[in-house]
């Protein structure tokens, strides 16, 4: 079910988070599994792109995780406050990374509920790349684990999105990398709940 390791060592990034749009991501922690379909990705396309935390070839404690060999996760902290789960692509030495920025969620919700701390279920449980890692209840503890593990992996179930339903826009607060702050490479299933703003 889970999808191969050979999945992730595709060289093109944009192609990647593109297809990972309808690709189920699901958390085991503490025997517990959480999960949804996924929504709304961001590329970052590696040394060459100024939005990345690579760009430049820029390896330090932080960005060693994109450098690995792609079917991991890189977990990293942002604003000091929310922990952003990313995919790992390509093969090793080729920081590539795609952002998960949104999933609908489909099991685990109550579970989720609890970890966001909601009241009751509202959209934004899921609703940008911070609530998607608290859902799920990802931290950097788990920066670097395989994608084929029992603790975080994705799965194929045949569910698909036409070019049409999915829309391919500019990428949200990279407005520091200039020209590249404008490439569509952020991608989301057209009106989709749970996919952050802005949404069109």
């Amino acid at each position: 079910m889970k999808l191969p390791e050979s999945y992730y060592l595709d060289t093109d990034v944009v192609k990647l988070s593109r297809d990972l749009i309808g690709k189920y991501l699901f958390s085991r922690l503490d025997g517990v599994v959480t999960g949804g379909y996924i929504v709304e990705t961001e590329a970052y396309n590696g040394v060459i792109d100024k939005a990345s935390h690579a760009y430049g070839n820029r390896l330090t404690p932080r960005t060693q995780t994109m450098f690995m060999q792609g079917g991991v996760a890189y977990v990293y902290l942002c604003y000091g406050i929310h922990e952003m789960l990313n995919i790992v692509t390509s093969v090793e030495g080729q920081p590539h990374a795609i952002l998960i920025r949104a999933i609908n969620p489909t099991i685990g919700l109550d579970i989720m509920q609890y970890r966001r701390n909601m009241a009751v279920i509202k959209p934004n449980i899921t609703m940008g790349p911070g609530s998607v890692a608290k859902a799920l209840g990802v931290s950097r503890k788990i920066n670097g684990i395989s994608l084929q593990s029992d603790t975080l992996w994705l799965e194929d179930q045949g569910l698909t999105f036409t070019d049409d339903e999915v829309a391919a826009m500019p990428r949200v607060g990279v407005d520091y990398a200039g020209d590249d702050a404008l490439l569509p490479y952020r991608f989301y299933v057209k009106g989709n709940n749970y996919v952050s703003k802005p949404n069109r």
